[in-house]
């Protein structure tokens, strides 16, 4: 969704209730992760792409690996 509408707004405030069952929190907590490896297994290599540039510093670059200009 890239425009608000009258219904529905960009974001969505996410609230965890405190009144929650252990067994509650504990049957949520499965169903995100459950929908955490789904959703790995649909977009590991895209999701790891993401990661990695994320870590990575600005402007970094990948070492010269010539093997005639060894370093020294």
């Amino acid at each position: 969704m890239t425009k608000a509408t009258k219904t529905l707004p960009l974001t969505i405030s996410l609230q965890i209730p405190t009144y929650w069952t252990p067994e509650q929190a504990f049957v949520v907590f499965e169903l995100i992760d459950d929908l955490r490896d789904a959703i790995w297994r649909c977009y590991a290599v895209q999701l790891q792409d993401q990661y990695r540039d994320q870590l990575q510093p600005p402007n970094a670059q990948l070492p010269n690996t010539d093997p005639g200009d060894p370093s020294f």
